[in-house]
């Protein structure tokens, strides 16, 4: 069959799709990515092939597009913005509030996915994909699938905020419903009609385990493994060798200094804090964030990119944002972690890794050099948290290999397409 992904990003959307896009391939189907222009290198770096379907050529200029600005970023801080927000708490969920929440989301929701629509419609409809595959902010695969009778899915890159705020929005039965309005009208453009699978596809592909997602009731879901992928990489020589000491990592992803003003804490607090103790460090950290440093301590390597997926494997404890990606990676590996979430779905992925026993969590406004160091000194001496950490990683590598699920997808596209 053919199988079409479809994703907005470069990076944390577009890297949960590459395990499955080649397990698709390895079975004999074949695969395509539709992408923004300035993720084509990305899509050819993992040896998949590119269509460009979108105007944008750099993610700065896709960011001016959603007219985002630097205290909007900033604003979403804390976590889930509305509607998804009733996700963590339900209390938010009332009609006046998800409605009026749903409209505003829908207007940032055009402005992400209108430079791909047309060009993502006009490649399906030629290529005539069997399965379209998306992640959950590019509605526009959706709007392609429709458009050609393809059978579509969400592939989930963190926690289903999308399901669960979507669910408790219908169970209000609203009389006015903007993002099946706006769907409804593209959907019409291409000689269909709205349907509710356009909102969350006809079944949703997730990669967590039960212990870390929250799924929305009444969905379909395909599980599967989450397997570590962060771009082209190449191993340096001082990590091809085993760590004489416990190793730290310290990473908080690209969008806390790419997209947002820095870490939301001293860096050089929390470093000074861990030069005492008998650990190796590394933290990984942009220019702007080692601008920002006056000494490292001499137990300290700082590094501007390390792939994580071989860091992971040699670590004995994570301090990390709970970004899906980056949790799961040190998850798998069965490492206790250190999360500081600042975004979006971390502060629920955080919380729901410490309910595992696998790690604690700190707000990061609270995040002193002091509350960190004793933190890591808790996650290296008790070994409860080793053994909740290994039990984790149990648990996400008995799901199935993406590999193992391409027959349930093949009978899925069979069941769902036109």
């Amino acid at each position: 069959m053919r199988v079409l992904f479809a994703t907005l990003n470069d990076g944390s959307f577009l890297h949960p799709m590459i395990s499955l896009a080649w397990a698709l391939r390895t079975a004999g189907h074949e695969v395509c990515v539709a992408n923004q222009a300035f993720a084509t290198p990305h899509v050819v770096g993992a040896g998949l092939t590119s269509v460009p379907v979108g105007r944008q050529t750099t993610s700065d200029r896709l960011l001016t597009a959603f007219r985002v600005t630097p205290e909007m970023l900033e604003d979403a801080r804390p976590g889930l913005h509305p509607p998804y927000d009733v996700a963590g708490d339900p209390s938010l969920a009332t009609l006046e509030y998800m409605v009026s929440a749903y409209a505003e989301d829908v207007e940032r929701s055009k402005y992400e996915n209108f430079p791909m629509i047309n060009g993502l419609v006009s490649f399906a409809r030629s290529w005539q994909p069997d399965l379209v595959v998306w992640e959950p902010f590019t509605l526009a695969g959706a709007i392609a699938a429709k458009a050609c009778g393809a059978a579509h899915a969400r592939m989930m890159f963190g926690i289903d905020a999308f399901g669960v705020a979507r669910q408790r929005f219908l169970a209000l039965q609203p009389d006015e419903d903007p993002l099946a309005a706006w769907l409804g009208s593209y959907a019409r453009k291409y000689g269909g009609s709205f349907t509710e699978d356009m909102t969350c596809g006809h079944f949703t592909i997730d990669q967590y385990p039960p212990s870390l997602q929250l799924e929305a009731p009444g969905l379909e879901y395909l599980h599967t493994r989450y397997i570590p992928y962060g771009g082209k990489a190449s191993i340096p020589a001082w990590l091809q060798k085993p760590a004489e000491r416990p190793r730290v990592a310290l990473t908080m992803g690209f969008t806390a200094s790419g997209f947002f003003n820095g870490f939301g804490f001293s860096l050089q607090s929390v470093l000074d804090n861990l030069a005492g103790l008998d650990i190796e460090v590394i933290a990984v950290a942009d220019k702007n964030e080692r601008a920002k440093l006056t000494h490292i301590p001499a137990n300290t390597r700082i590094e501007s990119w390390v792939p994580l997926d071989a860091l992971a494997a040699t670590c004995s404890v994570a301090v990390n944002h709970a970004g899906g990606g980056t949790l799961s990676t040190f998850a798998i590996h069965g490492v206790p972690q250190l999360t500081l979430p600042y975004h979006f779905d971390e502060p629920i992925l955080g919380r729901n890794l410490t309910a595992t026993g696998a790690g604690l969590t700190i707000n990061p406004a609270d995040a002193t050099g002091e509350n960190v160091r004793n933190a890591i000194q808790a996650l290296l001496t008790d070994p409860a948290f080793t053994t909740n950490a290994h039990n984790l990683r149990t648990e996400m590598r008995v799901l199935p290999t993406p590999n193992h699920i391409v027959p349930r997808l093949e009978e899925l596209a069979l069941k769902y397409r036109s």
